[in-house]
C-alpha cells in the first residue's frame, strides 16, 4: 500500500483540564482531530469527523493505541475499517504501523495491547465503584444532585396519581421516564 497522502493526527484526553501536548509532539501533520472524551465506546465527535475525513493514501498517527479505543473490538473495528480503505494507522509509543497487509506478529501486537486497554479501562472502572462505596460508607458521598426540587416531587406524585401519563411528566419536568418511576417510587 503506497502512503502518498496526508499525515492526520488523532488525539484523546479522557478529561477537558487533561494536557494533549505530549501527544504526537514532533509528528508533522496536516490535520489533527482532538476529543476531551473517554475512550469507552467510538461515539466521540472528533474521531468520527477524523474517520470521515480520511482518504486512501492517508496515515493515521495516533500516540498509542489506546488513544483510539479502550475495548478491543473498537480498536480492531476501526483500524481494519481504516486499513480496508487504504488508509495507514501509525501507533507511536508502540512503533506499530498497520497496512491492512500487516504481519501475524502484527495483529498479535494489536490484539494484545488492545486487550491491556480494556483491560486498563476495567481496572479503573473498578477502582472507581471501590472508592464511591468507600466513600458511602463514611457518609461522604453523596451521589448526583436531585433534578426536582421537593415542591416539585410533591406535585409529580399528585399528578401521576391524578392519572396524567408518565412520559407527559417526564416532558414537562425535563427527565427521563426512568428518573420519574425513581421519584414516583422513593
Amino acid at each position: 500500500m503506497k502512503q502518498n497522502g496526508q499525515a492526520v493526527g488523532y488525539i484523546r484526553v479522557s478529561t477537558e483540564d487533561q494536557n494533549t501536548a505530549r501527544q504526537l509532539e514532533g509528528v508533522e501533520l496536516t490535520k489533527t482531530f482532538t476529543d476531551r472524551l473517554s475512550g469507552k465506546d467510538t461515539n466521540r465527535p472528533a474521531l468520527k469527523e477524523c474517520l470521515a475525513y480520511l482518504r486512501e493514501g492517508d496515515t493515521l498517527h495516533i500516540h498509542s493505541l489506546d488513544r483510539l479505543a479502550r475495548n478491543l473490538d473498537d480498536l480492531r473495528g476501526i483500524i481494519k475499517g481504516l486499513t480496508g480503505r487504504g488508509v495507514a494507522v501509525r501507533a507511536h509509543k508502540e512503533g506499530l504501523l498497520f497496512t491492512g497487509d500487516d504481519s501475524p506478529m502484527a495483529n498479535l501486537l494489536l490484539s494484545m495491547l488492545g486487550a491491556v486497554a480494556e483491560f486498563e479501562r476495567s481496572i479503573i472502572k473498578e477502582r472507581q465503584r471501590e472508592g464511591i462505596a468507600i466513600a458511602k460508607q463514611k457518609g461522604v458521598y453523596k451521589g448526583r444532585k436531585a433534578s426536582l426540587s421537593e415542591e416539585q416531587v410533591v406535585e409529580l406524585k399528585a399528578l401521576a396519581a391524578s392519572g396524567e401519563k408518565k412520559a407527559a411528566l417526564a416532558k414537562r419536568y425535563r427527565v427521563s421516564r426512568a428518573s420519574i418511576y425513581n421519584y414516583l417510587t422513593a
